[in-house]
């Protein structure tokens, strides 16, 4: 329990005393006067000094990057927003799954993966046009291998052969 420092009684309440000051704490409380909520001061504002205002100008001047950045982005805004409008108008064209709607979108797909197959089928075939191989030298035959396997690794040894 908390005491208002400004009321500090002598002696404890007695019962009625602490109903008395109960119903006037309430009373005081729940009062239907009006309550100010907000204050405006119309007191002249003061002059100071008798010079008149003088005009500053703005004279800011903005970067050349910046400016290009800015209207670069304003572009990639737009231009990005055209694209989504358009997606949005060919998928909703497309939205319904019939044969022409995946044709349709499947079509084009199909083309540049026979172009780009065809592409390299071409361009392997240039680069394959004749190969010469010439084998001289003498032949080594090798038969005879033995692998040893002991521990963590292993090794295999080609021994012997013809030659």
């Amino acid at each position: 329990m908390t005491i208002d420092p400004q009321y500090r009684p002598s002696r404890p309440l007695t019962g009625p005393e602490a109903a008395a000051e109960a119903a006037r704490l309430i009373h005081e409380a729940y009062r239907q006067e009006p309550t100010v909520t907000s204050f405006r001061d119309t007191t002249p504002v003061p002059v100071i000094g008798t010079t008149p205002p003088v005009p500053q100008p703005d004279s800011r001047i903005v970067p050349a990057w910046a400016a290009g950045v800015a209207v670069a982005s304003i572009g990639v805004g737009a231009g990005v927003t055209g694209l989504g409008c358009g997606a949005w108008l060919v998928l909703q064209a497309l939205s319904s799954v019939t044969l022409l709607g995946v044709l349709a979108i499947t079509a084009p797909f199909a083309g540049l993966a026979m172009l780009a197959t065809a592409v390299g089928a071409a361009a392997s075939r240039f680069r394959s046009a004749s190969t010469t191989n010439v084998y001289q030298g003498t032949v080594i035959k090798r038969t005879d291998i033995t692998s040893t396997a002991r521990g963590i690794g292993a090794r295999s040894r080609i021994e012997g052969g013809e030659r």
